[in-house]
C-alpha cells in the first residue's frame, strides 16, 4: 500500500495538516495511488481522526521518539522545511515534498528549500499551491543527496542561510 508520511517535527503547522488532508490534497494523492497517509502533526492544534479522509487510511500523532520507520515505510514524504527533517527524509532515499510556512517571520527555511530544489533533491511549495503540486509533480527528476556527508550539510547550510 504505497503510503504518505507528512511531517510537522516539533512545530506546529496546522496548515500543512488542513491543506494535506482537504478532499482536493487527498484526490490528487489517490490519483497517484497514496493509499495511507501517516501524519506526525507535533504541536498543532489539529489532530485528525482516522475517519476523516474518506477512502485513504489515515494513521495520526503528535510525537514518537523516532520518526524514522515512518520514513523507511514512506514512498512520499511531505515535510515542513526545517533542517532535521529534511536531513532525516533525504538521508532515508526518500522523495520529499518540502512544504514552506510562508507566514513564518525571517524565513531561512525558503532559503534551503530553494537550494537544495536546485540541487535537485526536493520538489518545495507553499500551502497555497500544495495540491497543485501534488497534481503535476514528477519525482523522477530527484536526485539522492548523499548520505554520510555531514560537513557538506553543514557547508550547504552555511551557503543557504548566507553564513560565511
Amino acid at each position: 500500500m504505497k503510503t504518505v508520511f507528512v511531517t510537522v517535527g516539533t512545530t506546529s503547522f496546522d496548515e500543512l495538516i488542513e491543506t494535506v488532508t482537504c478532499p482536493e490534497a487527498v484526490q490528487a494523492l489517490k490519483a497517484r495511488g497514496y493509499e495511507r497517509f501517516v501524519l506526525q502533526v507535533g504541536r498543532g492544534s489539529l489532530l485528525p481522526d482516522a475517519d476523516s479522509c474518506p477512502h485513504v487510511r489515515l494513521e495520526a500523532y503528535r510525537f514518537k521518539d523516532s520518526i524514522a520507520e515512518d520514513m523507511k515505510q514512506a514512498d512520499l514524504v511531505i515535510s515542513h522545511a526545517g533542517a532535521g527533517s529534511c536531513l532525516e527524509a533525504l538521508g532515508a532515499g526518500k522523495p520529499l515534498l518540502v512544504v514552506v510556512n510562508d507566514k513564518l517571520m525571517n524565513n531561512h527555511q525558503l532559503e534551503m528549500a530553494k537550494q537544495l530544489h536546485m540541487d535537485s533533491h526536493l520538489l518545495y511549495c507553499t500551502c497555497s499551491t500544495l495540491t497543485e503540486t501534488l497534481r503535476t509533480m514528477d519525482l523522477s527528476v530527484l536526485q539522492p543527496f548523499l548520505p554520510g556527508q555531514p560537513k557538506m550539510f553543514a557547508n550547504f547550510l552555511d551557503k543557504a542561510l548566507g553564513v560565511e
